[in-house]
């Protein structure tokens, strides 16, 4: 049976050794297309699982935005922070051409260089978390404090209190 490492990305590898992070890439052998179908595949609270999203700008500028749990992007706090107006949701197919990674799969690291990233409150308070690892299928354990070290990203609240996602996709 193959490793996860054998299947990731070769570009998050390579990014992932130069900078001598801390990280375990997870194959649970099942699909997981939601944050609560990841966290019931590691055995872990939802509020552990990361999703890294790309939004896209009227002017058509990008920022990742990334979040834990269940809990959504306020697309009115992102814009507030990174300056984006009206922020949306990039098209499936744009996700990978910005980002290098499928959608549903984005990690939270190895992004391209210049692109933005904002990182909600609440993800730097956990000590560690599971992150998409460049497939829909792996996930990357790493600490929050890396993810905003190597991509030099800013924190703040873009999740409102009580944003709950109705369908719980991550």
């Amino acid at each position: 049976m193959n490793r996860p490492e054998d299947r990731a990305p070769v570009h998050l590898l390579a990014f992932l050794e130069k900078h001598s992070v801390d990280f375990e890439l997870l194959a649970p052998g099942v699909p997981m297309p939601t944050v609560l179908a990841a966290a019931a595949a590691l055995g872990v609270s939802p509020d552990l699982i990361l999703k890294t999203l790309l939004f896209a700008g009227e002017d058509g500028s990008y920022v990742i935005a990334i979040a834990n749990g269940t809990r959504r992007v306020n697309p009115r706090l992102l814009s507030a922070v990174s300056g984006l107006e009206r922020p949306r949701p990039a098209k499936t197919g744009v996700v990978f051409d910005v980002t290098g990674y499928p959608a549903g799969g984005v990690s939270p690291l190895g992004l391209p260089a210049g692109l933005p990233v904002i990182v909600d409150v609440k993800v730097m308070a956990l000590p560690i978390a599971y992150g998409g690892g460049g497939l829909e299928n792996l996930l990357l354990r790493i600490r929050p404090a890396e993810i905003v070290r190597l991509n030099s990203a800013q924190t703040a609240q873009i999740v409102a209190d009580g944003g709950l996602e109705r369908s719980a996709s991550g």
